[in-house]
């Protein structure tokens, strides 16, 4: 073993080791101060505060170098608090600070500011300097609804614009002037609020004193306590530490030591957290009468539900009531919820957005491998040397991932593939961009999978040894008519040859795919033939590979897994076989039903059609976020009871007979999964709000009045229940869970899995099945009268329905929906930027404002969903996938105009 001294004593040094790694790892981690330096940030050697005195043998002649980023050779002596050396280092301090204000007792980071502590450590008493020109005039930026900034602190470490390029990929900050007048600049020298910051945060976290920061000064040292919790956003499954004190939230920053996110967070995670203690919040159960909501009790709530769902349940049966659960609660809230439906009220009417928006995903990958989750994690992308982003925008929906997909796709010697009708964020930085019309993605898999055959580019190996229907598939796809394929899709086959050999060909092909896969109605075949991609080039079973679906919200994964779905009990056990009812029967004391209950859309119909009594809906505004709104209001109405329970008046609520106060993911603990099998522990920080509980704790409370006796809720106790019925849970116990959660499967033993399907597949061999391209029936039905394919997408400042986003200072970046509308468009419409757009399809009306721009192609449309004034699912329609009913939100014929509607003043005045 290869070793070198510090200050004469002999360690083992690792290949690729700096002087300063070296060093941390083996004496004091302090012993050698730094400014420059941060966790996630490569070495820069900016401010030589890490200076240290090596030499090639012992006695010999010494060098002085910076530590950061020198590396460690063989046999070499490092001399860390040599005289000299802390002279030099109190010397650079000194400089420093004649060029800093010394205000230190006024300043946010007093206590925590780097700049102090390493001049205390170096001894700094007075500075020998006399006062000289200094930049203490510079005005601070507040400009910005979170960031801030005073450079009249900033010490030119260049942490802030490292931080921008390396972390977050967004090359606002840099360095502007030199010498004496160096200093930050934001975009083209402006403010933070008109620079093209997308407030991650990730400069002010680095930032060694207070010259940027945030508007809840997030490093000072006001919070008594700090909890490491889980994000409540996306799937991305981001760590956070909370900053409390008395009970009030102060602040959040990213831990470093964070496996997801490494100390990155987005803006939703790191700053979007007031709707927590918001005005809005709802504070008690309340009972409408009279067309009016009266506040309860919380005994007379239940008792009113549980007298409505026991008659219910004796006079018209046990499938006369159906629930929602939501992606939003924790595991074991979902398995709650589920087990109510399924062992106390005996029906398997049970779904959430989880088979709403990723259904396909799951169906398709059970089909093809046995298992639908992802195959492997983000952590890969170190080991990968291609990847297919298709159907996702994830610098927007699922921005830390989308940050280091960013990254690599900008490196020279990387392969990015991008199948998106947008030009999208990553797109811009791909190798190849396949921009193809909406509801064609099978069309383009195809004739990927076309050349990649016809060019002799497939694992034969792979495919014979792991592998069955590989011959049939084969013969069907090499009969597809690439002319025909290439005129519906709008992308040239040349350029779908190219992307397809630069997939076939790299040494390792990761896919990423999100819901403009899904949301289509040949949705599961497009993710089978994603999976196909995989097994035909052997991308599948080690690290750098696989099938990766971007989950769109916190747990969907989770809530799945916790069997929120009319086909499936907890563990995805099929419901309809004798020895898996027979399981269940068992393990709940009860009679389980064998019949698959209602997907959310039955659900609506039997309430359309009267079947259906009651719905139970937690954490899911369905009036807003599902399709063809006014269908699902006439079947709320038409619903005799419907409970919501919530964090606010939603416009699902305001059709509810009962709401009932749930609690943020702030309030509770449990646990989360993120896109990558990742079980994390979701700890609490504050209490809940007065007249709120978890919604555990409301499942548990109903569960016992309804007779059904179950254990007080706690995130330990139910983790042991589910742990016995779901067979990839077994291993998993709260004190497993740590700082950075397991993956499923887990062994009894407490082993996680990283990868999956290394030796085989779930199902035992991989499964090909050929599906051909085929029209949707929005377009064969009403392509004609509508002329124009509206998709929509998300936007970075929001998530999904707003209820939460909206109640932050994120409203005050993006403050309404918009649609992406082509210049051609545009121009034969007559319609200009910021112009209100009537957008018509058969089912409705809607008005947006326009977004002129090429970013996507002429003849499609492109808008958002997280205003509730615009309501767009009052246009998109019923229209699903063949296989799993997950909604085709992305593709919607509309016929267009300029706006001279009934609601265009009151959008203005917005």
């Amino acid at each position: 073993m290869k070793t070198a001294y510090i200050n004469d004593v002999a360690y083992p040094y690792e290949e690729g080791d700096t002087l300063l790694s070296f060093i941390r790892r083996h004496a004091d981690e302090n012993l050698v101060p730094t400014l420059c330096d941060a966790p996630n940030l490569d070495p820069f050697g900016a401010c030589r505060v890490c200076s240290v005195e090596i030499s090639q043998e012992k006695d010999g002649p010494m060098k002085t170098v910076a530590s950061c980023h020198t590396p460690v050779v063989e046999g070499q002596f490092i001399y860390t608090s040599s005289k000299r050396i802390q002279k030099l280092r109190k010397n650079i301090i000194e400089l420093v600070l004649t060029d800093h204000p010394l205000d230190c007792l006024t300043c946010e980071v007093n206590g925590n500011c780097e700049l102090q502590t390493v001049a205390a450590q170096v001894g700094i008493r007075e500075v020998r300097y006399p006062e000289g020109e200094n930049h203490l005039e510079r005005e601070k930026d507040l400009s910005h609804p979170y960031m801030t900034s005073d450079l009249s602190k900033c010490i030119n470490c260049y942490r802030c614009v490292r931080a921008c390029d390396e972390v977050q990929g967004e090359f606002v900050l840099s360095m502007a002037g030199r010498g004496f007048d160096a200093h930050i600049v934001k975009g083209l020298d402006q403010s933070f609020m008109e620079s093209d910051c997308v407030s991650c945060g990730a400069c002010s976290q680095a930032c060694p004193t207070s010259a940027i920061s945030d508007i809840f000064q997030s490093k000072a040292i006001q919070a008594t306590e700090t909890t490491r919790t889980v994000c409540t956003y996306c799937g991305v499954g981001c760590n956070l530490d909370i900053a409390a004190n008395s009970g009030e939230i102060l602040s959040i920053t990213a831990p470093y030591d964070a496996e997801v996110n490494q100390g990155h967070t987005c803006l939703k995670g790191r700053f979007a957290f007031k709707f927590y203690n918001h005005p809005d919040r709802l504070d008690s159960p309340m009972i409408k009468r009279n067309g009016h909501f009266e506040k309860v009790s919380w005994d007379e709530v239940y008792d009113f539900i549980t007298e409505k769902f026991k008659h219910y349940k004796e006079t018209f049966g046990p499938d006369s009531l159906a629930g929602i659960s939501s992606s939003r609660c924790t595991n074991e809230e979902n398995y709650l919820m589920q087990k109510f439906f399924r062992a106390v009220i005996q029906t398997n009417n049970i779904d959430g957005c989880a088979r709403v928006c990723h259904s396909p995903t799951a169906l398709g990958m059970q089909r093809t491998f046995g298992t639908g989750a992802a195959t492997n994690s983000i952590e890969d992308l170190k080991h990968t040397n291609c990847i297919l982003v298709i159907g996702a925008n994830p610098t927007d929906a699922h921005p830390v991932t989308g940050a280091k997909l960013k990254q690599f796709a900008m490196k020279s010697d990387s392969v990015t593939i991008v199948i998106d009708p947008r030009r999208t964020e990553l797109a811009r930085y791909a190798t190849h961009h396949l921009a193809l019309r909406p509801g064609t993605n099978v069309a383009v898999l195809n004739m990927m999978m076309y050349y990649i055959i016809a060019e002799g580019l497939v694992d034969e190996g792979f495919i014979s040894k792991r592998t069955e229907g590989y011959q049939d598939f084969k013969e069907e796809l090499m009969q597809i008519d690439l002319n025909e394929l290439e005129a519906v899709s709008g992308v040239p086959k040349e350029q779908v040859r190219e992307a397809a050999i630069a997939y076939a060909t790299a040494a390792n092909a990761m896919s990423f795919h999100g819901l403009g896969v899904t949301e289509h109605s040949q949705g599961t075949f497009t993710v089978m033939q994603i999976a196909d991609l995989a097994m035909l080039t052997g991308n599948i079973g080690r690290k750098g590979v696989g099938v990766n679906p971007l989950r769109g919200q916190n747990n969907v994964q989770g809530s799945a897994d916790m069997g929120v779905q009319p086909h499936q009990g907890a563990g995805y056990l099929d419901v309809t076989k004798d020895e898996v009812n027979q399981r269940y029967n068992k393990f709940y004391g009860t009679t389980v039903p064998k019949h698959i209950g209602y997907k959310i859309p039955e659900m609506f119909q039997a309430a359309l059609e009267g079947k259906l009594k009651a719905i139970w809906i937690i954490g899911e505004d369905v009036v807003q976020t599902d399709p063809n709104t006014q269908k699902v209001i006439r079947a709320l109405e038409a619903t005799e009871l419907v409970i919501v329970q919530e964090l606010f008046m939603t416009e699902t609520a305001k059709y509810a007979d009962v709401v009932l106060p749930g609690a943020s993911f702030l309030e509770k603990s449990g646990t989360f999964t993120n896109g990558e099998r990742r079980v994390q522990a979701v700890r609490q920080v504050v209490e809940p709000i007065e007249g709120s509980k978890p919604d555990g704790q409301i499942i548990v409370e109903l569960m016992n009045r309804m007779g059904y006796a179950q254990p007080e809720y706690t995130p330990d106790g139910m983790l042991e229940e589910i742990s016995q019925i779901v067979p990839f849970f077994e291993g998993i116990r709260w004190e497993r869970l740590g700082k950075n959660g397991l993956q499923w499967p887990v062994a009894a033993n407490g082993t996680d899995t990283k990868i999956l399907h290394q030796e085989q597949f779930k199902r035992g061999l991989g499964y090909f099945e050929f599906h051909n391209w085929e029209e949707s029936q929005e377009i064969t039905a009403h392509g004609k009268e509508y002329p124009y394919i509206l998709t929509t997408n998300r936007e970075l400042e929001h998530y999904n329905c707003g209820a939460m986003t909206r109640r932050t200072a994120n409203e005050k970046i993006l403050k309404s929906d918009y649609l992406m509308i082509h210049p051609e468009d545009a121009a034969a419409n007559l319609i200009n930027e910021g112009d209100f757009v009537c957008l018509e399809s058969p089912r409705g009306k809607v008005d947006v404002r326009a977004r002129i721009t090429d970013e996507v192609k002429p003849g499609i449309l492109s808008t958002t969903f997280h205003f509730p004034d615009i309501m767009v699912n009052n246009i998109t329609s019923d229209i699903h996938d063949s296989e799993a009913m997950c909604p085709e939100y992305k593709v919607v014929a509309v016929r267009i105009r300029k706006s001279k509607g009934k609601y265009k003043k009151q959008l203005q005045d917005r």
